[in-house]
This record gives structure tokens, C-alpha cells and sequence, in this order.
């Protein structure tokens, strides 16, 4: 009957001693959140509609869905949100 007691004890305690090994330090489990957060605003960054706007070879202003393919790889583009920010925003010459 002692055996089996020792072995339910070395069980527990084998399970306990990995557990402690294994869990994160306050500083590692504070940094895997500051990874979590960045990662998560840099999703919630790229799931924002968005169009660009760029010029062709022949200067014409393009506004499309999609960045420059093709022929106009590599061109100089601008990301324009589909749905503005609250508040008022105001850009332009002052003449």
C-alpha cells in the first residue's frame, strides 16, 4: 500500500516541478503582452479599408482599390482611408 502512496507523491510532485519550470517570469509574460498589443494594432492598421492614390506613366491620377501592379510596380503611392476619422481635418495651400 506504501507504494502506491510514493508513486501518487512522486506524481504530484514530478507535475509540480514541471509546471514551475515551465511557467513565464513576470517580465517574459509583460513582454509576450506588448507583443500581443503590437501585433493586435498592427491587424486592426491593415483591416482598415483603404485606396491609393498614384500617378500613371502618362501623369494621370489614379484612385484604385489595389496599389500599383503591373507596368506601375514600384510607383510612389498614397494610402487614403475609405472612411475618415472623426473630427475635421483640414490640408491644403493656404492662398
Amino acid at each position: 500500500m506504501r507504494w502506491r502512496w510514493a508513486i501518487f507523491a512522486g506524481l504530484v510532485l514530478g507535475i509540480g516541478l514541471s509546471w514551475w519550470v515551465s511557467r513565464d517570469s513576470p517580465e517574459q509574460a509583460q513582454a509576450r503582452r506588448q507583443r500581443a498589443e503590437q501585433a493586435a494594432a498592427a491587424n486592426a492598421e491593415d483591416a482598415r479599408p483603404v485606396l491609393y492614390r498614384w500617378r500613371d506613366a502618362d501623369g494621370m491620377l489614379q484612385v484604385t482599390a489595389q496599389p500599383p501592379s503591373g507596368k506601375d510596380a514600384g510607383r510612389k503611392y498614397e494610402r487614403i482611408d475609405q472612411q475618415p476619422r472623426a473630427g475635421i481635418e483640414v490640408h491644403g495651400n493656404p492662398d
